[in-house]
């Protein structure tokens, strides 16, 4: 059986290098590029004046780490008497009078061992243990910075002096909890976090934007609405799925289901779980251990283990026969529900959980069809994202990093050839993209779909990674045209994601109101009063045999409160129904969030909603019409 062959490699373009951006505890973004520009220099020196500022309230507060972040920055602090935010004006104003005094920023460098005495004798305990850290990795001179009387161990840069730094663009915004380090085993520090921009205006836009996204939190609208919850009696990350919920997650994957029927998919099923052989084979135990549960042991059986992933699973389907060049590409897709042990300290949401089910898919394809797959994998999950009218989408191609030979298949050759076919095929797309090194999983090169959140952030949407490991590690093949045995490439997508991050990113750029394909409750008939309860419950019959998800409101409220509850659980279609509507067999039609209210026969609006239900109209928004 042939390898892979270097020959073969279409040419690549060269490959660019990003700095990788990281996330804090609390999921901030780390600014780690540009860091001449002056908004980071801004941010950076606000985090001394801060530091500075509760010295003069606190002055046995011991010093942690202080950084400028996307929205501003933060300082960490150990305390013997604890902050509030109570406390907040009194720093504040403390900041604003040492800005005023516009006190120069002064570098100054000190040896290794004259910087650790330097810092003890403060008392500063972390700065010691972080300094002494510096010198081992071979830092000879340690920075510091002095700012007025106060001094930072610090690399830099900052503004030339604090007046530089905005007076009016900044907002002490919140304290958190932190450990020192990131580590739960070390002293838990008090962070504070600080809003910064360089405009006032900047900054009143963030606190508006954020407002409108802690609004639309898919936390709370999930209880709002009743979408899902969690109980710590099944488990924390485990979410359970409500029926209003369980109907959004249903619409999502029939709209996959059908999607990929058109593009030639195959449908499979798998188990929950299997043999520790199967992922020590596929590479998972080795090289994904700390993200899976721990093992099932039965007596007189090997070791299972919940799966984490679909593919080991997938390739035992493709591997049960010979196969043939004329069946590729095969398109194995399943909706499996996967298991990954995420610790408490991560869990957020439907962002990250413990149980997913997976919009999975696995294609196996020959080198002449690789190519192509990959174009029609990624046009997939950009039609998708405009379908749902997600703005901005960008894609991060995350490389290996070859001095990690611990987190990676080791084969130089086809991780060159992978990475470099797969940038080319997204410049052939002419889709923006970053590239992040190290970021890679450990078979190959992965594809992320990116789009910003209400506050600016970007965030993974989906993912897409080219395989090259699989294939030999299962000694997969197929006979080609030639006769002869030929390892096939694998393509591992799911352009939704995992529902349960795709539902947390549609309740929150949808607010909730949801287009009416989607809706869990698509139509509410409310009867001016109880005399046309019998007549809207035979429009609920007529809708319900058009299997439109409808209900009727014979509650004993008043009919404006009818009304008000209806907009509030976000109904897309409300129909009232009174004197005029029975006697004409009509229906008035009031959408969410439109004024204007419509009448029209029964019958024209069991066409309309017909239309919005079966061509998946995105009509939550009050602009479209049908």
């Amino acid at each position: 059986m042939d390898s892979f062959k270097q020959a073969e490699l279409p040419a690549g373009a060269s490959i660019r290098y990003l700095m990788v951006v990281l996330l804090n505890t609390l999921g901030v973004l780390l600014i780690m590029v540009d860091k001449e520009s002056s908004l980071y220099r801004i941010r950076h020196s606000l985090a001394h004046v801060l530091a500075q500022a509760v010295l003069e309230v606190r002055p046995s507060a011991k010093l942690a780490f202080g950084p400028p972040i996307d929205t501003g920055c933060y300082y960490d602090f150990q305390f013997d008497e604890p902050l509030s935010s109570d406390d907040f004006s009194d720093i504040e104003k403390r900041m604003k009078k040492i800005i005023r005094q516009k006190q120069p920023f002064a570098q100054r460098k000190l040896v290794g061992a004259e910087a650790v005495k330097h810092l003890e004798s403060q008392g500063q305990n972390f700065k010691v243990e972080y300094c002494q850290e510096l010198m081992e990795r071979g830092n000879p001179e340690i920075g510091f910075f002095q700012n007025g009387p106060f001094e930072d161990m610090c690399e830099g840069p900052h503004v030339e002096h604090t007046g530089q730094i905005p007076e009016k663009s900044f907002k002490i915004d919140s304290l958190a909890g932190a450990y020192w380090r990131g580590d739960e085993k070390n002293p838990q520090l008090t962070r504070i976090y600080v809003l910064a921009y360089e405009t006032r205006e900047e900054l009143d836009d963030y606190l508006k934007r954020r407002k409108l996204a802690m609004e639309r939190d898919h936390r709370k609208l999930g209880r709002e609405l009743e979408l899902f919850m969690f109980s710590d009696e099944v488990g924390q990350g485990l979410p359970l799925w409500m029926p209003k919920g369980t109907v959004l997650r249903e619409e999502l994957e029939k709209l996959g289901k059908e999607e990929e029927f058109k593009a030639g998919y195959e449908r499979v099923a798998t188990p929950h779980l299997a043999k520790e052989d199967l992922y020590y084979r596929s590479g998972h135990l080795p090289y994904y251990k700390d993200g899976m549960f721990p093992p099932m042991e039965l007596e007189g059986e090997a070791k299972y283990y919940l799966k984490a992933m679909n593919c080991p699973h997938h390739h035992q389907i493709y591997g049960v026969r010979p196969r043939s060049y004329r069946e590729l590409p095969l398109k194995l897709a399943e909706y499996g529900c996967c298991y990954r042990y995420e610790s408490s300290g991560t869990l957020a949401g439907l962002l990250r959980v413990r149980s997913m089910s997976m919009n999975d898919a696995h294609i196996y394809c020959t080198l002449d069809q690789l190519h192509q797959q990959l174009t029609e994998t990624f046009q997939m999950a950009l039609d998708y994202y405009r379908r749902f009218r997600f703005e901005g989408v960008r894609i991060r191609l995350s490389l290996h990093d070859p001095e990690k030979k611990d987190k990676y298949v080791e084969n130089p050759e086809l991780w060159k050839f992978s990475e470099e076919l797969v940038e080319n095929v997204i410049k052939n797309l002419g889709v923006e993209y970053d590239i992040g090194e190290g970021e890679a999983a450990f078979y190959g090169p992965k594809i992320d779909f990116q789009a910003r959140t209400l506050l600016g952030r970007e965030e993974s949407i989906s993912t897409t990674q080219l395989d090259f490991a699989s294939p030999i590690n299962f000694d997969l093949s197929y006979v080609g045209e030639d006769g002869k045995e030929h390892r096939p490439y694998i393509v591992h997508r799911a352009p939704l994601g995992t529902h349960e991050r795709f539902m947390a990113f549609l309740i929150e750029h949808f607010g909730g109101a949801f287009p009416t394909w989607m809706s869990p409750i698509q139509v509410r008939v409310i009867p001016v009063g109880e005399g046309f309860f019998e007549y809207a419950r035979k429009v609920h019959r007529f809708l319900r045999d058009k299997m439109v998800r409808v209900e009727v409101d014979d509650s004993s409220n008043s009919f404006s409160k009818k009304v008000r509850e209806a907009v509030t659980t976000k109904i897309p279609n409300i129909l009232i129904v009174g004197a005029d509507e029975q006697e004409a067999e009509s229906v008035t039609l009031r959408r969410y969030c439109v004024q204007e209210q419509v009448t029209m026969p029964l019958a024209e609006f069991g066409s309309r909603i017909d239309k919005l239900r079966c061509e998946r109209i995105m009509d939550n928004f009050p602009d479209v019409t049908v």
